[in-house]
């Protein structure tokens, strides 16, 4: 997204929001893309029915757009695409962000490597890398050997630096990490 866009989207949506507390969901939306509902309730201290309301308002006014992902609803500005809303939910998960990250430092590496370098166990580089797979953000090819590649990387490297992972998906993913190093000694 070029800046004079983002400038121009924001003087826009002043004009159509007209309700304080629906302009506070707009712009943690903005700031965070692909925040999930209730990550948008604790940021912004408000009650899961008031975002619910507002959150209605915006996707109805297409403001926002609504995307169900990966067992949460996330909310994004309407400029990204549907590859940039999925990319954006799985980043938004430390580990799957851990793996994109290697891959985009390292190169193509094979799972074992991936595995070594982050510290994870194998099953759950295959239950990440999956999911990566299916969103078309990783792909599997098979040669003599087996190497995870990023289909795109450009625009993964740029989608990874607005991808933050929340607190509490980064205290599942180390708690995930915690059992896999207990189970491996």
């Amino acid at each position: 997204m070029s800046d004079n866009r983002s400038t121009l989207n924001r003087d826009h949506l002043r004009k159509r929001i007209d309700n304080e507390t629906r302009s506070r969901v707009a712009s943690r939306v903005r700031t965070d893309p692909g925040i999930h509902f209730n990550e948008l309730v604790r940021t912004l201290d408000l009650a899961p029915g008031q975002v619910q309301y507002h959150t209605r308002k915006l996707v109805s006014r297409e403001i926002l757009v609504e995307a169900p992902l990966y067992g949460k609803t996330h909310y994004f500005p309407p400029e990204y695409d549907g590859w940039e809303r999925q990319a954006i939910a799985l980043l938004r998960r430390e580990t799957a962000a851990d793996i994109v990250a290697c891959l985009m430092e390292d190169g193509p590496l094979s799972p074992v490597a991936v595995t070594e370098r982050i510290g994870i166990a194998r099953s759950t580089l295959s239950w990440h890398v999956d999911r990566l797979v299916a969103a078309n953000i990783v792909e599997k090819q098979r040669d003599e050997t087996h190497l995870l590649v990023l289909v795109y990387p450009e625009r993964t490297a740029r989608l990874v630096r607005e991808a933050d992972p929340s607190l509490s998906a980064r205290l599942v993913d180390r708690f995930t990490r915690l059992v896999d190093n207990l189970l491996a000694e």
